[in-house]
């Protein structure tokens, strides 16, 4: 089968398709005959190695040769134990620990896959298990004539997280690069910023943050935040979010706000509720771009630079 794959840390052109093994589903494993799977930041740290959390499991050398986790395909084959999904069916999910999406099939735990809603295509079922789940945690809690600022919010996870406030009732401030201004905007955000002009931290309070890229002082974001608001991030470099996890808990206990990371909980569970509410039509997904195998190297550039308004998708 083809794969993309990689055995060093780097820029996207080490990044190459090869001819590998088919892999064989184990205990509790579901082979997927991979149909889209949807470009993630993680696969852009992955690659580069950087955050250093991007590493755990391979300090030296990636722990897995191909990226790709956010998954839609069909069932190819089964392994012992599996009592959830049969041969054919159609199916998602983020398969994180495995990674394994940018190529023909895939091996998957049975525990991280959901059956895929006939509605929804495969490219958009595969938009939905990382970002969504992300979405729907960071935004947990908003509420009608509330402030909310989203900090990355023109990517994957942001464009569902600024739909989803909008839906609680929520002014949201949407904060990004020049070019995806107007993208946030038909979003719905109620005001957008552009990052490299605008200190969004001076624009508060704000009673729900959800940073997406963490880089700021730990200060800056208690300067932002109303009393009672909580902030949370999700990424960002290894010292920043060891200060907000130790000094901003700390002075947002003192100061009676709430400074911490966002530890997002994987799994069906926690992304087919927002799968159920696009069926619905309450909330869209948006793909940007498309991509084949071949084009695994210029679709994580595009999402890793930051030009990508929504989802990106690598169809194979």
């Amino acid at each position: 089968m083809k794969a993309v794959v990689y055995d060093r840390y780097g820029p996207p052109d080490v990044l190459r398709v090869e001819q590998v093994r088919m892999p064989t589903p184990g205990p509790k494993q579901v082979l997927v005959e991979v149909v889209a799977t949807s470009v993630n930041l993680s696969d852009w740290e992955c690659l580069r190695g950087t955050p250093l959390y991007a590493r755990i499991g391979g300090v030296r050398r990636p722990a897995r040769r191909t990226l790709g986790s956010d998954i839609a395909g069909r069932v190819h084959a089964v392994g012992p134990g599996v009592t959830r999904f049969r041969v054919g069916d159609e199916v998602y999910g983020d398969n994180l620990g495995l990674m394994g999406g940018f190529a023909e099939y895939a091996v998957a735990p049975e525990s991280v896959l959901a059956h895929k809603p006939a509605a929804l295509a495969f490219a958009e079922a595969s938009t939905l298990p990382q970002a969504a789940a992300i979405a729907l945690q960071g935004t947990a809690g908003v509420g009608e004539g509330q402030r909310m600022l989203i900090n990355g919010s023109g990517g994957g996870s942001g464009s569902f997280a600024i739909q989803l406030a909008k839906r609680a009732g929520a002014h949201v401030t949407g904060v990004d690069n020049a070019g995806k201004l107007e993208f946030m905007r038909s979003l719905g955000a109620d005001e957008v910023v552009d990052h490299r002009r605008t200190d969004f931290t001076q624009l508060g309070p704000f009673d729900h943050i959800l940073d997406l890229v963490a880089y700021r002082s730990v200060f800056t974001y208690r300067r932002a935040l109303a009393r009672g608001g909580r902030y949370r991030c999700v990424g960002g470099p290894v010292p920043t979010l060891l200060r907000i996890v130790t000094i901003g808990a700390l002075l947002g206990r003192l100061t009676g706000r709430r400074i911490g990371m966002l530890v997002v909980k994987q799994g069906p569970a926690h992304f087919e509720p927002l799968a159920e509410r696009c069926v619905a039509g309450d909330v869209q997904i948006h793909i940007d771009r498309r991509f084949g195998l071949d084009g695994v190297p210029q679709a994580l550039a595009y999402v890793g630079e930051g030009r990508a308004l929504g989802k990106v998708v690598i169809e194979t």
